[in-house]
C-alpha cells in the first residue's frame, strides 16, 4: 500500500515514519526545500525520542521517501494525509489556509481515485471545506475522478509520539462511505491485528473528539492548578490531595499534578479553537474559558513567589532557570511558560540565566540574546540570586545540592514542578518554595 503525507512538522513526520516501520511505503511532502534536502541527508528537524532511528531505518530499506513535489507524489496512491499547520487566528480560530492548499493542489494533480485524510487538528466542518475546495478544482478540470474525505486525529504526546503512534490507546476515524472505511481498514490492518482499537464514527464526530479531548485534559491540568493555589492560602498540602482524588478510577493519576501550566503546540491552541467554534454556534463554553484565564496565570506563579520574597524588587538580580522546553523529552517551546517566566523576569529589571538539556538551540532562536545560556545545569547557578525550576526534566530532579548551594548567592529555590522534597530541602537549609504548599508557613 503505498500514502503519501503532506507537512514534514511534528504530525506528518512521526506519522509517515511509523506507517513506514508497520510496511506501508510513505513518502512525505513539504514545500520547504531544506527541510526535505536535510531530511534526505538523515538531518532529523525536530527532537523526539525514537524518531531519528525510525526515519533512517526506513529510509534505508526503501519503504520512506521525501520529496517537495506533491504532484509527482501521486502515482498508486491510496490514501493522501494532510498533516499541515493549522495556527490560530487573532480571533482564536484555526487558519485554514494550508489544509485548503493541500485540497486544492490534490485536486489538480490527482490521476485515479482517492482518499483524502485530514490528520491536522481542525474544527468542525473542515472536512466539508476540503471536500469542497478538491471537486472545484476536479470541476475546472472537467474531471469526474471519485475521491472521499476522511478525519484521521492524531493524539500523540510529545516525547512520546513514537510509542503513541505505533501502540495507540485508539485510533479514530471519521468516514462516510464504505470504500473510504474498508481502506482505512486496510491501511491500520498491522494496529488492529496488535489488538489496538480503531473507532469509526461520522466525520463530524471525528472532528470534534480531538479538540474534546485535547480541552478535557486541559481542564485537568487547570483545575489542579486552581485548587494547589486554594491549598497554598488554607494551609493543605496539594501533594496529599492529589493522591486522595487520584485514587478514585473515576478520576485517575494523570493530568492532576500542579504547575507552572500547560503549553506546547496543542492544548492552547485547541482549547481557543473549541472556544471559537463554540462562540460561532452563539454557544458559551463557560468552563473552557475558565480553564484558559487560570492557564494563563499560572504561568506567572513562581515570578509572583519570587516576587513576594524579595518584595517585589527584582532589579539587578540574576536568576537561575532550569528548562525552557513546555515539557520534558521535547525541545517544543511554543506556548512554553518558561517564555512568560523570562519576559516578566526581564521586564522587572533581573538577569536570565537558564539550560535545557535539549532546547537550547531553539530557545536562542526565539530569544536570542536577551538572557545567558549555561553550559549545563550547575553553570547556570553560579552567582544566581533563586533557582526556578520549570521544567521536570529528570536530571534535575537528583542534583547535588552541596554544589547547589555552594554556587547560589541565596540558597532560594522555587520548584514549579514539585520535583523536591519538602522536608529535605529545608534539612539542606534552602529556603523553598513549591506549588501547592505553603512551604514557609510549614
Amino acid at each position: 500500500m503505498k500514502i503519501t503525507i503532506v507537512g514534514t512538522g511534528y504530525v506528518g513526520l512521526v506519522t509517515g515514519a511509523c506507517f513506514s516501520e508497520v510496511g506501508i511505503d510513505v513518502t512525505c511532502v513539504d514545500i520547504d526545500e531544506k527541510k526535505i534536502e536535510n531530511l534526505n541527508r538523515g538531518i532529523i528537524p525536530i527532537w523526539e525520542p525514537g524518531l531519528e532511528e525510525l526515519v533512517h531505518r526506513n529510509v534505508k530499506k526503501g519503504r520512506l521517501h521525501f520529496s517537495t513535489k506533491l504532484s509527482e507524489s501521486l502515482d498508486d496512491v491510496e490514501v493522501v494525509f494532510g498533516a499541515v499547520g493549522t495556527p490560530p487566528d487573532e480571533d482564536g480560530s484555526a487558519d485554514l489556509k494550508y489544509v485548503l492548499q493541500v485540497a486544492r493542489e490534490v485536486g489538480r494533480h490527482m490521476k485515479d481515485y482517492l482518499l483524502v485524510v485530514t490528520k491536522s487538528t481542525v474544527p468542525v466542518g473542515t472536512a466539508e471545506k476540503v471536500r469542497a475546495a478538491l471537486q472545484d478544482e476536479l470541476n475546472k478540470r472537467g474531471s469526474d475522478l471519485p475521491f472521499d474525505v476522511s478525519s484521521n486525529p492524531e493524539f500523540l504526546k510529545e516525547g512520546a509520539a513514537v510509542s503513541d503512534f505505533l501502540k495507540p490507546d485508539r485510533i479514530v476515524v471519521g468516514v462516510d462511505t464504505d470504500r473510504a472505511r474498508k481502506t482505512m481498514e486496510r491501511l491500520y490492518k498491522p494496529f488492529t491485528m496488535n489488538g489496538h482499537p480503531v473507532i469509526f464514527m461520522d466525520i463530524t464526530s471525528a472532528e470534534m473528539t480531538k479538540y474534546t479531548a485535547n480541552s478535557m485534559l486541559a481542564t485537568k491540568i487547570s483545575f489542579m492548578n486552581d485548587i494547589a493555589n486554594l491549598c497554598e492560602i488554607v494551609g493543605a498540602d496539594v501533594n496529599n490531595v492529589r493522591k486522595g482524588i487520584g485514587s478514585d478510577s473515576r478520576i485517575g493519576k494523570k493530568f492532576i499534578y500542579p504547575g507552572t501550566g500547560y503549553g506546547g503546540s496543542c492544548f492552547p491552541k485547541d482549547v481557543k479553537a473549541l472556544i471559537k467554534t463554540a462562540d460561532d454556534y452563539a454557544y458559551n463554553l463557560r468552563i473552557l474559558k475558565a480553564v484558559e484565564e487560570v492557564n494563563e496565570s499560572q504561568k506567572s506563579v513562581l515570578v509572583t513567589k519570587l516576587n513576594k520574597h524579595y518584595n517585589y524588587d527584582l532589579k539587578g538580580k540574576t536568576i537561575a532557570l532550569w528548562g525552557l522546553a513546555f515539557k520534558p523529552q521535547t525541545d517544543d517551546m511554543r506556548e512554553a511558560p518558561a517564555l512568560v517566566i523570562i519576559r516578566k523576569l526581564l521586564e522587572a529589571g533581573a538577569t536570565v540565566k537558564a539550560y535545557d538539556p535539549v532546547a537550547m538551540e531553539e530557545a536562542h532562536r526565539i530569544l536570542g540574546d536577551k538572557i545567558e545560556y549555561g553550559q549545563d545545569q550547575y553553570d547556570v547557578l553560579i552567582d544566581s540570586d533563586a533557582l526556578l525550576v520549570v521544567t521536570e526534566w529528570p536530571e534535575f530532579k537528583f542534583p547535588n545540592f552541596n554544589i547547589m548551594k555552594k554556587l547560589l548567592n541565596v540558597p532560594l529555590v522555587i520548584d514549579g514542578r514539585n520535583i523536591f522534597d519538602i522536608e529535605e530541602m529545608k534539612d539542606r537549609g534552602c529556603i523553598y518554595y513549591c506549588i501547592g504548599v505553603d512551604t514557609q508557613g510549614k
